[in-house]
């Protein structure tokens, strides 16, 4: 997966050369989650306005972000949800298919295979591990656990995995992520609470419920 994703300072485009700045980026994120769940409501179409409802960002700003990369709305109609996802889906360069590896068969692990939230973006789990003795072998999702071993790189290559999904104790993260940046891996989304350390081609996306629920928090308070 090439990057297009620049942290430079916005352009009046959004973009820096052939890549998007790191905002634009954020952003149009942020629209396709909510139009890909727009669309699995069976909605059609939809405003800028109700899409800064959603995201919290200003109606003048999305529509400013959209026109720079095509004429996608009608004014007094709006966007064809449809069209938007696939379009927003192609600046991204996000369209296709792309294989995860998740680390970790608990209950957050089990709770990530089983959702449709990868799914609906274009990314499909093939391979789930695990060192604890008393999952492996079980059946989580579609797939059984695996051990973590000296076979990684071999199953990242024969299944093209391009991201790994660590939902492992914060004392793991690390040495694991070590595993993944020998095998090749070049994205990692990180449950865990530990800061990872990778070499500079390595894209490390921490998630934290606190971190988000304090960026609700402050729209609630402001």
């Amino acid at each position: 997966m090439s990057s297009m994703i620049e942290n430079d300072a916005e352009t009046p485009f959004g973009k820096v050369g052939d890549k998007l700045t790191l905002g634009v980026a954020a952003r149009l994120s942020r629209y396709l989650q909510v139009l890909t769940q727009a669309k699995k409501m069976g909605k059609e179409t939809i405003s800028s306005q109700e899409l800064s409802d959603y995201t919290h960002v200003n109606s003048t700003q999305i529509r400013r972000d959209l026109s720079g990369f095509g004429k996608f709305g009608k004014r007094g109609v709006g966007y064809n949800v449809d069209s938007l996802v696939s379009q927003i889906r192609k600046i991204l360069r996000t369209s296709g298919q792309h294989n995860i590896a998740l680390f970790g068969a608990g209950h957050l692990g089990r709770a990530i295979a089983s959702s449709d939230i990868f799914a609906d973006h274009g990314f499909r789990v093939v391979a789930i591990f695990d060192n604890d003795p008393q999952k492996l072998g079980e059946t989580v999702g579609a797939h059984q656990v695996r051990q973590i071993g000296g076979e990684l790189r071999q199953i990242v290559d024969e299944e093209d995995i391009v991201v790994a999904v660590l939902a492992v104790p914060t004392a793991a993260a690390q040495p694991l992520a070590d595993e993944l940046v020998a095998a090749g891996v070049k994205i990692i989304f990180n449950y865990s609470e530990a800061l990872l350390q990778v070499p500079p081609e390595v894209t490390v996306h921490t998630s934290s419920p606190a971190v988000d629920l304090l960026y609700a928090l402050y729209f609630y308070l402001t």
